[in-house]
């Protein structure tokens, strides 16, 4: 497998000329191939091998290499490493220092919130950049939805300890408060931006920074009265930076509960504002049956619809949609044997659990089995 790889940094952009090159419409940027599932693409391995260094953009000096296929790989290595390679940790800790040497990533000089909105398929979200508490993790605070695997907590939990920071935030949700709303639209309406563009993968990203001491204030108050906060996404670095938090603080024998390590990076988005989209389970065998011996154990649950090659989505409670054999099929849960007890067991996550990838698969642990 050929590569393209940046010996500059890791993200580039690409000539006019390449674009050219490429038959693509020239979008005034040139980042259509920076990301790293874009980086084999044949295209762009044609024409670095075409043009040499005049398809380089800028913050490229690009090159191709060749890879053994179906391997991990990152993009700051030749010859390509294994992305769980201590030597990828290491490099992280020292892009993480170059960033901040260059000026890329400077620290407010006091604690500030921050308001995110992000921007996607015309549709854009309001949310609040926080510090979250170890402790309201620990206690239940922080409510999570899913169980996490070890081996992907324990990967993000080498990051957090060695970075001595926390990357990437987590995101959050929280029920609406009405105050709360009209402090978030005051400064989106009221204040310039500090960043606003619109990255490669067309995904707009705006930020603003919350200066005023009384309404950081206001905010703490607010949030200190809501019961709970809900995690939508990042369960794993959640864990991960409640275990280092743990860890430090049984390490410092001076701990007082406001050290930094207490505490991890979180975008909180009230719920009104939250579209919940497709999570799918992908699994790699029918556990011995045939197709159709599969599909006659789902009739045993389900009343099971082929519905032919066009994806089928589910549209109601205790609805499924199934990909099997290039065909599209619509799974309904059976009304007379959803009478679990505990609300739950009624979740449709439980439902296909029990009912399917355990009962059928035989995947009884998803997290280990």
């Amino acid at each position: 497998m050929k590569v393209a790889i940046n010996r500059c940094f890791g993200g580039f952009s690409l000539s006019k000329e390449a674009y050219e090159y490429m038959g693509i419409p020239w979008d005034g940027f040139g980042f259509a191939f920076t990301d790293k599932d874009k980086r084999t693409d044949p295209k762009l391995i044609n024409c670095v091998e075409a043009l040499g260094d005049k398809a380089d953009g800028g913050f490229a000096e690009l090159k191709i290499v060749e890879i053994p296929d179906n391997i991990d790989w990152e993009i700051d290595f030749e010859p390509i490493a294994d992305e769980h390679s201590e030597p990828v940790y290491d490099k992280a800790v020292e892009n993480f220092k170059l960033w901040q040497e260059r000026g890329w990533l400077v620290q407010d000089n006091a604690e500030m919130y921050y308001v995110y909105a992000q921007t996607m398929d015309g549709r854009t979200q309001y949310g609040l950049v926080a510090a979250a508490n170890v402790d309201d993790y620990m206690t239940g605070k922080i409510k999570k939805h899913e169980l996490t695997r070890k081996d992907k907590e324990d990967d993000r939990m080498i990051h957090v300890r060695i970075q001595d920071a926390n990357i990437e935030p987590v995101f959050f949700a929280y029920p609406d408060v009405a105050e709360m709303n009209e402090i978030v639209e005051n400064i989106v309406k009221n204040q310039e931006p500090e960043y606003d563009f619109v990255a490669p993968d067309g995904f707009g990203h705006t930020f603003w920074v919350i200066r005023d001491a009384n309404v950081n204030k206001r905010i703490t108050e607010i949030f200190a009265e809501i019961p709970a906060l809900y995690v939508a996404d990042g369960h794993h670095r959640t864990a991960a930076a409640a275990r280092v938090g743990a860890e430090k603080r049984e390490q410092n024998p001076n701990h007082t509960g406001e050290e930094e390590y207490n505490y991890f990076l979180a975008v909180i988005f009230p719920e009104s504002q939250l579209k919940i989209i497709d999570y799918n389970r992908v699994v790699k065998d029918l556990n011995g049956l045939t197709s159709t011996q599969f599909l006659e154990k789902l009739s045993e649950s389900f009343d099971v619809v082929e519905m032919g090659a066009e994806i089928y989505k589910p549209n109601a409670l205790h609805n499924f949609g199934m990909y099997l054999g290039e065909k599209w099929y619509k799974l309904e849960f059976s009304p007379s044997i959803c009478n679990a007890e505990k609300a739950v067991d009624r979740l449709d996550c439980a439902i296909l659990q029990k009912n399917v990838i355990s009962k059928i698969l035989g995947i009884d642990d998803p997290r280990t089995d």
